[in-house]
C-alpha cells in the first residue's frame, strides 16, 4: 500500500514538486529482505526519479515446519470445535517473526476476530469459552502422557 500527499493546493491537477510514499510489504521466505530492496530501488532507477529511500525491516519472514506442537494444536481445535483446521496467515502481522528465529515451532491461535486492532476491538465471550477450552488440550496434549 502506497500513501501519497497532495500538493497542498485543493487541487487534484496539480503536480507536486515532492511525493512521499511509505510501503509495507510483506515478503515470504523464499526471497530475502536485500533482494526486495533491490529490486524496488532498480524499479526506481528506471524510472529516471530522483529518490531516497529508508528502508526499516520489522522482522524475518518464517515458516514453521510440522513438529509437536502443530499436531497438538490441529488435534485440539478438532476435538474441541468439530472443525479441522487449516494453517492460514491471514490473521496480519505476526508476532511469530520475533520468536522463530530461535528455532522453536511457532502457532498463533486466537479468537476470529472482525474488530481486531479497532476501535472498540472486542469478542463473543462464548468464543473465548471455546478458545479456553482448545487451549487446555493442547496443554494436555504436550504435558500429559
Amino acid at each position: 500500500r502506497a500513501v501519497a500527499t497532495m500538493a497542498r493546493t485543493g487541487a487534484a491537477n496539480v503536480v507536486p514538486g515532492r511525493l512521499e510514499c511509505r510501503f509495507n510489504f510483506r515478503f515470504s521466505p523464499r526471497t530475502t529482505p536485500e533482494a526486495l530492496q533491490r529490486t524496488v530501488e532498480q524499479a526506481f532507477a528506471a524510472s529516471g526519479a530522483r529518490c531516497e529511500v529508508a528502508w526499516h525491516l520489522s522482522g524475518e519472514p518464517f515458516l514453521t515446519s510440522g513438529g509437536a506442537l502443530i499436531a497438538a494444536t490441529n488435534a485440539a481445535i478438532e476435538e474441541v470445535t468439530g472443525a479441522r483446521p487449516r494453517a492460514s496467515t491471514s490473521g496480519g502481522t505476526s508476532d511469530g517473526r520475533f520468536i522463530a528465529p530461535t528455532g522453536a515451532e511457532v502457532v498463533e491461535l486466537g479468537p476470529v476476530n472482525d474488530t481486531i486492532h479497532q476501535a472498540n476491538e472486542r469478542m463473543r465471550v462464548a468464543d473465548l469459552a471455546v478458545l479456553a477450552c482448545v487451549y487446555e488440550r493442547i496443554m494436555e496434549r504436550l504435558l500429559l502422557p
